[in-house]
Order: C-alpha cells, then sequence, then structure tokens
C-alpha cells in the first residue's frame, strides 16, 4: 500500500468530518478531502502526516473563493427545509424543529463570528489533533496553542450568548 492510499484510509473520515463542520457542506468537504489526497500523491514523504494532511485542507479552503457563496447557499436551503417542516408538521413538532434549526444556526453564526484561527483552532481540536499538531496547521508555537483554544472557548460563548440574547429581544419585540 503506498503512502497516499494508506494516508486515504487512515485520515479520509476525520478529515471529511472536519471540513464537513467547517464548511457547512459534505459535498464541498468531500471535495476539499479529495484534492488533498491527490496533493499527498505528489509528496515524496510526508514527515508529520496528521498535521500535513490537515495543514493542506486548511490552505485549500481558506484560499478558496467559493467558500462564502457555499455557506451562504446552505443557510437558505437549511431556512427553506425548516419553512416546508413547518408547514406539514403539527405545530408542537414544528416548533421544536424550528427551535433546534435556530439554535444549529446560531451555533454556526457565533463559530463564523470568531476570527479565523480562533475558529480553526476549535475545529481541529474536536477533531482530536493535539497541541503539536494544531500549532502546526496554525503555524504557531505550541505553547500558544492552550491560550488560543481558551481565547476562542470564551468568545465562542460570548458570541452565542450575544445571539441568544438578541433572539430573545427579538421574540419580546414581537409579542
Amino acid at each position: 500500500m503506498d503512502q497516499a492510499e494508506r494516508l486515504f484510509r487512515t485520515y479520509h473520515a476525520t478529515l471529511v468530518r472536519y471540513l464537513t463542520r467547517r464548511l457547512g457542506d459534505r459535498d464541498w468537504a468531500e471535495e476539499v478531502a479529495q484534492e488533498t489526497f491527490v496533493r499527498a500523491l505528489r509528496q515524496d514523504a510526508i514527515m508529520n502526516e496528521r498535521a500535513w494532511v490537515f495543514a493542506v485542507a486548511h490552505n485549500l479552503v481558506r484560499d478558496g473563493a467559493r467558500r462564502d457563496a457555499r455557506n451562504r447557499r446552505h443557510l437558505e436551503l437549511l431556512a427553506s427545509e425548516v419553512r416546508g417542516a413547518e408547514e406539514e408538521e403539527p405545530v408542537d413538532e414544528a416548533e421544536q424543529t424550528l427551535e433546534r434549526a435556530q439554535r444549529a444556526a446560531m451555533a454556526r453564526r457565533a463559530l463564523e463570528a470568531l476570527g479565523e484561527r480562533d475558529r480553526q483552532a476549535l475545529l481541529l481540536k474536536e477533531e482530536g489533533l493535539d497541541y503539536t499538531e494544531i500549532a502546526d496547521v496554525l503555524k504557531i508555537e505550541k505553547s500558544s496553542v492552550g491560550t488560543t483554544l481558551s481565547r476562542a472557548r470564551r468568545r465562542l460563548a460570548e458570541s452565542y450568548e450575544a445571539l441568544e440574547a438578541g433572539r430573545r429581544g427579538g421574540k419580546h419585540a414581537a409579542s
């Protein structure tokens, strides 16, 4: 088994899960993962394989001009599905579905409100990368990873709480 095939077998599922969370679009995540492994075919030797795979994927996404357009289309599709479900389901189920969709959308907006480094640090940690690997991907010192993650978690919580407060304020204003 060659290096690229071994990398694919070892990291494909994890990489696609990470990219799907980052991009909000499984098909796009599969495309980026595929391009990552195509690039592995061109490499003679890779030292820290997991960090290399995630760094290449990170750079492909960062450099992709399509990111913003795809995210908007995905959120619009989610909204239309929620509206369609609301019409078909009984009121209680429709309200629960809408509530879940709103919370998921708020969590995604809170994550998107973070700076690029904070967002990536959280997503990479969620995928199980260790501090050394996160430092390699983000091109920061390993000693800075803990601080970066702590700050990112705090900012994510603050962002989500602000969105939640705004949503509650909007509900009261509409009543």
